[in-house]
């Protein structure tokens, strides 16, 4: 789809984009999102100094401290150790028997575009129209009044990724939010997150596609239908190119594309690819074709084979981002899921990332979490608390371009906090107090919990007046 528009700000953005010898180049320094015709409008509420003492911290990258204190003044965190004193008119939180970590992060949730109630009018994450659907953004559906927004975040859950669904090729952008109550979704949009690319390869988009008797039905034509999209990114980046070399006549300006659009910011280095992919095998066939075309994959999603190519994932610094109990067998290409693999991942120096894909899952991350620690152990691979509580802290922030701000518990970093009522990784642990940069946003001991939205407060008056 090519549309006539010319956007003096997309304009502007290809222009300094393009304007280097290699278009391809992964790194640039001027961001395109800033030109987003839909910006983040987040603002973070006042809120006053709060020091959470006495308190078992994983501070997520890496550290475990004991008796530990850690101060949230103006939306950040302004101290963490054994010995951190409250300034006038903090509000003091015995964390004694209590753990504090970094919120927890979900790369993968369909919270908003596949909400609650579950009906058919509801169901906006695939756009099953075309294999290659990379123009459509997924945070153009997001509802903000999910309920599954508020039942993340009673578990704990601070900022997740919003991605398409998986019964395309290309499926779309994905955006990522923080889960604060809101009325539109800008209002939740992470300030300076990149988008992200949902890619799918498997069973997914063939068998969409193949019912129809349609372009894909087979792995070959998945992995044809890629390169497709890809060269025709490159042409379209050439296009764009030969424009700037010319001297840029408003008359010979190429058309914009919305689909290659979306491919070139990929190339450049701009939107990272989040890859749908079971399979081993199917995983090095998607880093082959990436490095055929220069660009990076942050995370396969789902992953379930990731143990198997656990040295290829580190070699490649791509993340994998899996179910903690391996969610074996129920289909085919999950067949060959293991309890471990999380912790395999991990144990190769990879980018171990336990996510949900579910609006229940995404309530017990840690929990999930603690499956494949357990299995691990039985193995006789210890991984202590305090790494794993990356794989749902920091290595997801990674894999999202947001750990220089958030997923750790930093001097500078956003104040996203959780207080859990004991050992995160236990099943009779829940999340007590849920900051989002320093805004107490969930309180179990609250008198009034209704934070699921207005949907879940009900119809008022007459029905069918």
């Amino acid at each position: 789809m090519r549309t006539g528009s010319r956007s003096p700000a997309l304009l502007a953005a290809l222009a300094a984009l393009l304007s280097t010898p290699c278009v391809l180049a992964a790194q640039r320094t001027v961001d395109p999102f800033t030109d987003s015709p839909f910006p983040s409008t987040y603002a973070p509420r006042p809120a006053g100094p709060v020091l959470i003492r006495n308190a078992t911290i994983l501070t997520g990258d890496g550290r475990r401290i004991d008796g530990g204190s850690i101060l949230l003044r103006d939306g950040r965190v302004a101290a963490i150790g054994v010995n951190v004193s409250a300034p006038a008119g903090a509000t003091e939180i015995d964390g004694t028997g209590k753990w504090v970590t970094p919120g927890i992060i979900d790369t993968h949730s369909h919270a908003g575009v596949y909400p609650q109630p579950g009906i058919a009018s509801q169901q906006d994450g695939n756009e099953l129209t075309d294999p290659n659907t990379a123009e459509v953004w997924a945070e153009h559906a997001v509802w903000p009044q999910d309920p599954t927004f508020g039942y993340a975040l009673a578990g704990g859950i601070t900022s997740l990724q919003i991605l398409p669904g998986s019964g395309n090729l290309f499926g779309g952008r994905g955006v990522t939010l923080k889960n604060v109550p809101a009325r539109t979704y800008q209002e939740m949009k992470f300030p300076g997150a990149p988008q992200a690319l949902k890619m799918a390869c498997g069973e997914n988009p063939k068998r969409v596609y193949g019912q129809q008797s349609r372009f894909p039905s087979s792995e070959m034509a998945n992995v044809a239908g890629y390169r497709e999209g890809w060269i025709a990114a490159t042409e379209y980046l050439r296009e764009w190119n030969h424009w700037l070399e010319e001297g840029s006549k408003p008359a010979d300006m190429p058309d914009r594309d919305l689909k290659l659009e979306t491919l070139a910011l990929v190339l450049l280095g701009r939107i990272r690819v989040h890859n749908h992919c079971y399979r081993a095998d199917e995983m090095a066939t998607m880093i082959d074709v990436a490095h055929e075309f220069g660009y990076t994959i942050a995370s396969f999603h789902h992953a379930v084979e990731a143990y198997k190519i656990r040295d290829i994932l580190a070699k490649n610094g791509i993340c994998a981002s899996m179910w903690g109990g391996g969610d074996w067998g129920f289909k085919l290409e999950a067949y060959d899921g293991i309890e471990e693999n999380v912790a395999l991942v991990h144990e190769a120096g990879g980018c171990a990332i336990v996510h949900s894909d579910d609006g229940h899952q995404i309530q017990r991350l840690p929990h999930e979490a603690a499956v494949s620690l357990r299995a691990a152990r039985e193995e006789g691979i210890v991984i202590p608390e305090e790494a794993a509580i990356a794989w749902v802290t920091l290595n997801p922030a990674k894999a999202l371009g947001i750990d220089d701000v958030t997923g750790s518990l930093e001097t500078g970093k956003m104040a996203d906090v959780v207080v859990w009522t004991g050992d995160p990784f236990s099943v009779y642990t829940k999340a007590e107090k849920v900051y989002i940069d320093g805004v107490l946003q969930y309180d179990i001991n609250a008198p009034n919990r209704i934070i699921y939205g207005d949907f879940m407060l009900g119809i008022t008056g007459e029905v069918g007046r």
